[in-house]
């Protein structure tokens, strides 16, 4: 890298900004201004997405990635993922760390762990992410060659990144992204600090197969959603409750036909899902659907 390089960045404004060496997204979101520099989760640079502290080395078009962009919800809810992980890590050290992936309207992550979590393991985790959160810390992203990530791995007994390594012959260089004492294997991007991830709710536990297939080993998955802002996570929490209102409100019409005599058991079941934590309280703060 010529740290003597001059770099020209074009805005989509149309706006252009000269700098005499390669800079981050960062360092560009504070030329142009410390609010929209406390916002930026990362960059799209050409065609491709980077982390806030990639050096952008070349003249080119750079759109600055903040929670209002769908690319930075994605990113907020990967970094989620992250988040379980240094939680678990945490209350549970013999845990061993799987695939923590995005999907549609949150994340999860797959975990091997000698006992099945319980509902009170749930609650821990989240608690214990909320803690996390509030450290207000730093996550620092480094690219190391794959000798050392094998290492790292090997020495913290983390024998399924190995087998995603394994996976992988062609990657000399692999993306690390240390939370404090823990660290993630990742192509990213990923949150520059864990402030952005303050809007999230797991939401259920479930089994899994490693690699998704029957005769391999059961994992564990933890699903969670994550949010760009408080409304935005209490509106999804109130569909999510509604949902299954109605889902209960189905089942119990269907004992009703099949099996007139279980009545009661049906109406348990409808107003057990209306006293749910999740309901009454969330659908009350809702405000459109």
């Amino acid at each position: 890298m010529n740290n003597n390089q001059t770099v020209n960045i074009t805005l989509p404004d149309g706006a252009n900004k000269r700098f005499e060496r390669p800079v981050s997204a960062i360092e560009l979101a504070h030329a142009i201004g410390p609010g929209l520099a406390r916002s930026v989760l990362a960059a799209q640079v050409d065609d491709r997405l980077a982390d806030a502290c990639d050096l952008i080395e070349h003249d080119t078009k750079v759109t600055l990635i903040t929670s209002k962009d769908e690319a930075g919800l994605e990113i907020i809810r990967h970094s989620c993922a992250h988040l379980i992980g240094h939680a678990v890590k945490q209350l549970y050290a013999s845990a061993k760390m799987v695939i923590g992936p995005v999907i549609e309207d949150g994340f999860y992550y797959d975990i091997a762990y000698e006992r099945p979590f319980t509902p009170e393991d749930l609650a821990a985790i989240e608690q214990r992410m909320r803690e996390l959160i509030a450290r207000d810390y730093d996550v620092i992203k480094r690219v190391l060659p794959r000798e050392e990530v094998v290492r790292i791995f090997r020495e913290r007994g983390e024998e399924y990144k190995l087998r995603l390594i394994e996976e992988m012959p062609d990657e000399r260089q692999m993306g690390m992204y240390f939370h404090e004492e823990y660290v993630d294997m990742c192509r990213g991007p990923h949150v520059p600090n864990t402030r952005f991830l303050k809007h999230f709710k797991l939401t259920k536990f479930s089994g899994a197969y490693w690699r998704g297939d029957a005769k391999n080993e059961q994992l564990q998955r933890i699903y969670g959603t994550a949010w760009a802002d408080k409304k935005q996570l209490t509106a999804q929490l109130a569909v999510v409750a509604l949902l299954g209102l109605l889902n209960a409100l189905q089942v119990g019409i269907e004992l009703l036909l099949v099996r007139p005599g279980r009545a009661v058991d049906a109406l348990k079941l409808f107003i057990l899902r209306i006293a749910a934590p999740v309901g009454a309280g969330e659908l009350g703060q809702l405000e459109v659907l």
